[in-house]
């Protein structure tokens, strides 16, 4: 049997990320546009991009309308990629642009494709997750047999069985934003990042526009539980399915819980040939992936399991990874992985999370991999690891080595 080959991150940007609602800066903008324009940006610093990429494999988590019809093909052909150039999309929620870059290696890895651009795309001001519908919203039968809550009591069940107070998730959620804002000011994300202009060129949006100065756990605390109303509704099917919990703690809210946000984001891979041909030095390596699933009820708690499925494949610890990103969907989300881990607050999430500069679903894991590596760069690290939860219970992770 041939051994796998080597696949190496070439390059890794993304758009800024825009607040995802009608007032927010991007709202204009066509998911189409903002993939595309990334795709442009890429053959515009290797210009042989457009013409040696074998696929551009898109994750998306709401896949209809101006987001649905295949994007991944045709924004190769809105960026004036070769006409030959194939895309394919992947959906699993939150994980979606993750799980495309994790497809788009192992095609690498495999030797079915030299170099593939894999990222992700979302719009929240366009669509709501769970806008195009499914049986978890339409369908009794599969509702009665799988006991699943508002995303946001989840993350208030976590916290109440694990004891997470108020004051643990607004400490949490004040630090992402105390690190989003400190790495912004240092320039972290200048070369990630790429400015959105209009089609005549003019200014639409160069910063994350989530981002707020100054917070603290204190102005935190001013703030009102969010699903607190919402979870009178719940509470017989969350005591059918933990029967141990007689109320639920509510302690999320906007301040805690990541940001509804619109935005793009695309990885460059390929082997070593590849990388030889364009004349890049890869910045880093993708060692291992994996996914794992757990109750669709408390839905957020896979990261751990498919974190140790993809450190077990590498053959590494958590002591072995110097970063991790850890998808900050809520405070409790973190809270729950630091538990289950033993991995410090120190290493994760070190520029700030999603609570902080937003979540656009599907393009997060694609943004969270330039993160990481970037990090990886600028702290002479070796190893980190990207995870996050998804819709259904499930959880992605990727390793990924510094070159």
């Amino acid at each position: 049997m041939p051994s796998l080959a080597e696949v190496f991150i070439l390059d890794a940007i993304r758009t800024p990320l825009g607040r995802g609602k009608s007032t927010g800066k991007l709202h204009t903008q066509a998911p189409l546009r903002l993939v595309s324009s990334l795709l442009r940006e890429l053959s515009f610093r290797y210009p042989q991009v457009k013409e040696i990429t074998d696929e551009v494999v898109l994750g998306c988590c709401e896949q209809f309308n101006d987001q649905g019809g295949n994007l991944a093909r045709s924004s190769a052909l809105q960026a004036d990629y070769r006409i030959t150039t194939p895309g394919f999309m992947i959906s699993r929620f939150c994980g979606s642009g993750l799980d495309a870059v994790n497809t788009a290696a192992a095609k690498v890895m495999s030797g079915q494709a030299d170099l593939i651009v894999a990222g992700g795309v979302e719009m929240l001001s366009l669509f709501s997750i769970f806008g195009s519908g499914g049986p978890m919203i339409s369908d009794v039968s599969f509702k009665d047999a799988n006991v699943q809550i508002p995303q946001g009591l989840s993350a208030d069940l976590i916290a109440t069985l694990y004891g997470h107070t108020r004051l643990d998730v607004d400490a949490l959620g004040a630090r992402s934003q105390q690190r989003a804002s400190t790495a912004w000011n240092q320039g972290f994300f200048k070369d990630l990042v790429v400015p959105v202009t209009d089609e005549n060129g003019s200014p639409v949006l160069a910063q994350d526009e989530l981002i707020r100065e100054n917070v603290t756990t204190e102005s935190l605390a001013k703030l009102a539980p969010a699903f607190e109303q919402i979870g009178e509704q719940y509470c017989d099917y969350i005591r059918l399915r933990y029967p141990q919990v007689s109320k639920i703690c509510h302690v999320h809210h906007p301040g805690n819980s990541s940001g509804i946000a619109d935005g793009a984001a695309v990885v460059l891979l390929g082997n070593r040939q590849i990388a030889e041909q364009l004349g890049l030095k890869p910045k880093a390596k993708i060692l291992s992936t994996a996914s794992a699933a757990d109750d669709p009820c408390i839905m957020l708690t896979a990261p751990p399991a498919a974190t140790g499925k993809a450190l077990a494949r590498a053959g590494l610890t958590a002591a072995d990874i110097d970063l991790f990103e850890v998808n900050e969907a809520f405070a409790s989300v973190v809270l729950y992985f630091i538990e289950k881990t033993n991995v410090s607050l120190d290493r994760i999430n070190v520029a700030g999370g999603a609570i902080a500069m937003g979540h656009p679903v599907g393009a997060t894991g694609a943004a969270l991999i330039g993160t990481l590596v970037h990090a990886l760069h600028r702290q002479n690290a070796e190893h980190g690891v990207v995870t996050m939860c998804t819709g259904l219970g499930m959880g992605v992770a990727t390793v990924v080595q510094r070159v």
